[in-house]
């Protein structure tokens, strides 16, 4: 545990900001995930949809990095145009 105060605020400020950054990856990789066991294409390409704002979401907020907010979303897209 730190000593100075500003380290002890730090601290407090990373955890805060480590548990939303956790809440915005896990629902960026639920989304990806129910586009992956989507059934019909009709329903895959409706939650694409879902899951490409929320992949931009996060890598606008620094969670993911462009060209990982790119590969996801050419392996979305891939993943529809297979069904």
């Amino acid at each position: 545990m730190p000593n100075i105060k500003s380290a002890k605020k730090r601290v407090l400020v990373t955890k805060k900001e480590t548990l939303l950054n956790n809440d915005v990856k896990a629902s960026m990789k639920t989304a990806i995930k129910n586009v992956e066991k989507a059934e019909s294409k009709e329903k895959a390409i409706e939650l694409v949809n879902t899951a490409v704002k929320r992949i931009d979401n996060a890598a606008q907020k620094g969670v993911i990095k462009a060209n990982a907010r790119d590969r996801y979303k050419t392996r979305l897209n891939k993943i529809v145009n297979s069904k």
